[in-house]
């Protein structure tokens, strides 16, 4: 066990009931059991559950009820009684500020994309976006059925964390490989340092997809009717040193974290303009994509999540963690 996997003594996941919810604790109860770390499981009251215990608290009185939700979860984690040290806490106040607070001095925080509220068509609900966004630690999205695939990353029946040590590593390749966006430039070594951590602990590698820029299509910059503006054309060679160049920058980063790992399986990918869409691509059957949660905006000091992890969010088939670097616990 490393050095990053030994902070991580607890790990949160939210739970509304729904199945997307459930989703997130069958993966958050392997992810603890990996890592020996405790679970907390928290549920945020129901609005109008609040407001009548904020009325009979008015009066005096400390009301004592039961939380269905919690009470309903509980069964699920039945038949690992014995294996995590688990905690159950319900919450008051705004899901996302409530679940904000339960997260600190956690080593994740996992939910699913979806709640019980809103659209069902939506790819990422508004909450899981939000606390991706600004949760004090790295937080796991882990997508609904429908985006999933099949194997360890698809669903709860066969996660890479329920296996045992020997079985993970013999699924090298495939349902423990672990992704992770760098950009060489901007991601900071605590995305690296929780992508390296992950990997070893699911144990099927680690991929890792930069990209090198290419310049845009003239019909991007100007639209009909009118005139294009001529952009000079670059040569082949110009091409192949841009890739060459982010091959050296994404070594020079990586290497004092393989340096920490040094029996992990390394694979280095690095693709022209479209690092998220090389993401969702290779995210099929994978157990994790990793990517870093913000970038600074041009105009100022607020932080925004960066484009890379907004379209992984959406789009990736399997769990998602968005990490961010210290100092960015909220943005």
């Amino acid at each position: 066990m490393n050095d990053e996997q030994t902070r991580m003594e607890s790990v949160v996941v939210a739970v509304d009931g729904s199945e997307h919810s459930l989703r997130a604790l069958q993966w958050a109860a392997r992810a603890a059991g990996l890592l020996s770390a405790s679970l907390l499981v928290a549920h945020v009251l129901p609005e109008d559950l609040q407001v009548g215990l904020a009325r009979i608290r008015s009066l005096g009185q400390d009301p004592q009820i039961a939380d269905p939700v919690l009470e309903t979860v509980k069964g699920s984690l039945a038949p690992r009684a014995g294996q995590l040290s688990v905690r159950y806490v319900s919450l008051e106040g705004s899901v996302a500020e409530a679940l904000t607070q339960a997260a600190r001095g956690a080593g994740m925080l996992v939910v699913g994309s979806r709640g019980r509220g809103g659209f069902a068509s939506l790819l990422l609900g508004s909450t899981s976006r939000a606390l991706a966004a600004t949760a004090p630690c790295p937080v796991v999205v882990v997508p609904h059925e429908a985006r999933t695939t099949k194997g360890p990353a698809g669903g709860p029946e066969t996660s890479p964390a329920e296996e045992g040590q020997e079985g993970r590593r013999s699924a090298a390749g495939g349902g423990g490989r672990v992704l992770l966006g760098l950009h060489p430039q901007e991601t900071h070594d605590d995305v690296i340092a929780f992508a390296c951590a992950m990997a070893e602990l699911f144990g099927g590698g680690l991929e890792v997809v930069s990209a090198y820029p290419v310049p845009p299509s003239p019909m991007l910059l100007v639209g009909a009717p009118a005139p294009t503006m001529p952009l000079p054309e670059m040569a082949e060679e110009d091409y192949s040193e841009l890739a060459r160049q982010t091959v050296r920058q994404q070594e020079e980063r990586l290497a004092p974290h393989t340096a920490r790992h040094p029996h992990l399986p390394l694979s280095p990918v690095v693709v022209p303009a479209d690092a998220a869409g090389q993401l969702v691509d290779d995210a099929e059957g994978a157990a994790l994509v990793v990517v870093g949660r913000h970038h600074r905006h041009r105009g100022g000091h607020r932080l925004l999540m960066g484009s890379v992890a907004h379209a992984v969010l959406h789009h990736a088939p399997c769990p998602v963690a968005v990490v961010p670097a210290a100092g960015q616990a909220e943005g």
